[in-house]
């Protein structure tokens, strides 16, 4: 799955200097003070650019390790579209490998239990749904 355009949280710059910015914002509104606002935003930009690159990175090396590991430890059940569908969101659901053509409702459910017997999903019940649950990406999506 890809982003139809590019998107940076910055959220988490602002939330972290929110003083600064309610300050510099301030000043915009009484004095017209726009050059210290325009630069604190753009610093925000560029910190928030550089830690959206490094989680990239990161996933995208957990990818292609988890890619590894599936070829090595259940050689059977790999494809390259099943390792890229376990990283779409921290999640998967049997119904999730269905819709993506990638096997029957049966064979995707064995496909996705042997990721868990391999340890690269946890399982867990939702209900009467079952859930395979992809820690080393909900890590690797926490770092602050």
């Amino acid at each position: 799955m890809q982003l139809d355009i590019p998107m940076l949280y910055l959220s988490k710059a602002i939330i972290e200097a929110r003083q600064d910015y309610y300050r510099l914002l301030l000043n915009v509104s009484r004095d017209a003070a726009w050059e210290p606002w325009i630069l604190f935003m753009l610093d925000a930009v560029r910190s928030t650019a550089q830690w959206t690159t490094s989680r990239i990175k990161a996933i995208r090396a957990l990818i292609d390790d988890t890619a590894e590991r599936m070829k090595r430890d259940a050689p059977g059940i790999y494809s390259r579209e099943l390792t890229e569908l376990i990283f779409v969101q921290p999640y998967c659901r049997i119904a999730n490998v269905v819709d993506a053509d990638i096997a029957q409702r049966q064979t995707a459910s064995v496909y996705l239990k042997q990721l868990v017997d391999i340890g690269l999903l946890r399982e867990m019940k939702a209900g009467r749904e079952k859930l395979f649950i992809n820690p080393h990406l909900i890590q690797a999506l926490s770092v602050a």
